[in-house]
């Protein structure tokens, strides 16, 4: 992990990790039933529409309750913060155009290998290496490349991906510079500003029905604000690793939510490489068990 990410948790008592466990858990659900629910809108106002509302959502309900002083944020706190709104901005879009054109649990699992590099970048050792390879077998798995693939719908989970490993280092970043929920409201302001061109666009031609308007007002709801809000409380609760292992069940919710509510049943291959690169997660940010040998020469230095 980068350097960012060992920061030491504020919380690391049983307490602290089993609410941490709780917050992530409902975030990680909250946020696949919200990206399922949105997909329903993609017929009247396409995924740019449902982005641009999700935002506009979030801002509602974020901005009143972070009340970030825009005009006292000085540059360390305003370009992680830019940053951030733009990572909101691509992240969303890439993955709705990903789960529209190869589903959302593959999309969620492409998208979910940005966490996944994030726990192996800077390290060196045998156990990421094997890691890296499994997770690459994973998505070949997951994919089955074949001259019909739909590539762009690939490259758009894998610009998610990197959207994701942002998104972790930025709000790390921005929970130390920003208290309460100023960071996600401030970064949410930013992303709403670059897409008004696309509410005014959707207004304008008389596509923003009712219906597409309350399935995009739904993934606001529960793919932005409670999502935004809980991973930042959560990243303050518990070690970035642990973190890290419980986000892994953000593929399996996707496949799920994609299956009861989309209709979206998935191959048996599909659902091995979704296993494959869970499993490949859970391991590379769990720290491997220490021998005694290694414990009796640590007590000795």
């Amino acid at each position: 992990m980068t350097a960012q990410l060992e920061a030491p948790a504020r919380t690391r008592g049983g307490g602290g990790l089993a609410g941490g466990l709780a917050t992530m858990v409902i975030g990680a659900a909250s946020s696949q039933f919200g990206a399922a629910v949105g997909a329903h809108a993609f017929g009247s106002i396409g995924p740019a529409g449902v982005v641009a509302v999700r935002q506009m959502v979030a801002a509602a309900v974020l901005i009143p309750v972070g009340r970030p002083p825009l005009h006292r944020f000085r540059w360390p706190q305003w370009w992680p913060t830019i940053l951030l709104g733009l990572v909101f901005a691509t992240m969303n879009l890439s993955l709705y155009i990903a789960a529209d054109r190869v589903g959302l649990g593959l999309a969620v699992t492409l998208e979910f290998l940005g966490p996944l590099s994030v726990a192996l970048a800077g390290s060196r050792t045998g156990r990421d290496l094997v890691c890296a390879f499994g997770a690459a077998a994973g998505v070949y798995v997951l994919v089955l490349p074949q001259g019909g693939s739909d590539w762009y719908g690939i490259g758009s989970g894998l610009l998610a991906a990197v959207c994701w490993a942002s998104y972790i280092l930025l709000n790390r970043l921005l929970g130390r510079r920003l208290p309460g929920l100023q960071a996600p409201a401030a970064a949410t302001t930013v992303s709403v500003l670059l897409y008004l061109p696309v509410l005014a666009w959707l207004i304008g031609s008389g596509r923003m029905t009712g219906a597409g308007l309350l399935f995009a007002t739904g993934a606001g709801v529960f793919s932005s604000v409670i999502p935004y809000a809980v991973d930042l409380i959560a990243l303050r609760r518990v070690p970035p690793r642990f973190f890290g292992v419980v986000m892994s069940v953000h593929p399996v919710f996707a496949a799920l939510a994609g299956l009861v509510l989309l209709g979206q049943a998935l191959h048996p291959h599909e659902w091995l490489g979704i296993l494959i690169v869970v499993a490949v997660n859970a391991f590379a940010v769990t720290p491997p068990r220490r021998t005694k040998i290694d414990q009796d020469l640590s007590g000795t230095a």
